[in-house]
């Protein structure tokens, strides 16, 4: 089966404007990402999907892969399927390009899982013990006995009706490996109700009645979302080094 990652990278972003070009490192994060990708086994071809010139020429500076892509997408998925559309991999990975500490090995238990013949699939972990179940923007999800998703909400699910029945929650992780086909049908669906109340992109694959396997794994990557993030992503890889 063959596999090809796609990183959509923006240059705007709220709270960290050209968050992908940040370069303290001595590389572009974007390129930290990239690396971390390519080293999968599984997977055979890693490109970028930006609209940003400035992006383009930083990938291309370090001989990576890179399309151009319309500016307009409302999503990032959107943008990967665009770029989906003119490549031949029977499966797409959508790795979000503020990750540069992906787990390799977390990318590979999803395209194991994938190899099974599933649509679409995604990944989740326990959620961490100092962080807050009941923020919004920590995104939750539901799964079954068979592993797969029931649901995916910003509040806290499952509810604890009874404390002593709890259950701890799971973070989704919004890493998505796609069929390429089943991915150019889904970009051509309308936003579903559940899609526009909670907005999150994959209540629209379950609204339409598709299966979202979700491999549960041990955590994590802490993303870059703001300046605090980045600086503290520079602190650790100088102390690996």
């Amino acid at each position: 089966m063959s596999v090809t990652a796609i990183i959509p990278a923006r240059y705007a972003s709220t709270r960290l404007p050209g968050k992908p070009l940040l370069a303290e490192t001595g590389k572009p994060l974007v390129q930290h990402v990239y690396e971390r990708v390519a080293a999968v086994a599984g997977v055979d071809r890693v490109l970028v999907a930006t609209d940003d010139e400035r992006i383009v020429a930083a990938v291309e500076s370090f001989s990576g892969e890179v399309v151009l892509t319309r500016a307009d997408h409302p999503t990032g998925t959107d943008r990967i399927a665009e770029v989906a559309a003119n490549l031949d991999a029977e499966l797409v990975l959508n790795v979000q390009g503020d990750e540069p500490e992906i787990d390799g090995d977390h990318l590979q238990a999803l395209i194991d899982r994938m190899n099974a013949g599933a649509e679409m699939g995604t990944l989740a972990c326990p959620f961490p013990e100092d962080a807050d179940p009941a923020d919004p923007n920590a995104v939750k999800v539901v799964v079954d006995r068979r592993g797969r998703a029931m649901y995916f909400s910003r509040a806290l699910v499952p509810y604890p009706r009874d404390p002593q029945d709890a259950v701890r929650p799971l973070l989704h992780i919004g890493v998505y490996a796609y069929r390429r086909a089943f991915l150019l049908k889904f970009a051509t669906w309308p936003v579903t109700p559940m899609e526009r109340c909670e907005k999150l992109e994959q209540l629209r694959a379950l609204e339409t009645g598709v299966a979202i396997e979700v491999v549960t794994v041990s955590h994590a990557a802490p993303g870059i979302d703001t300046p605090a993030d980045y600086a503290a992503f520079v602190k650790r890889l100088a102390a690996n080094r």
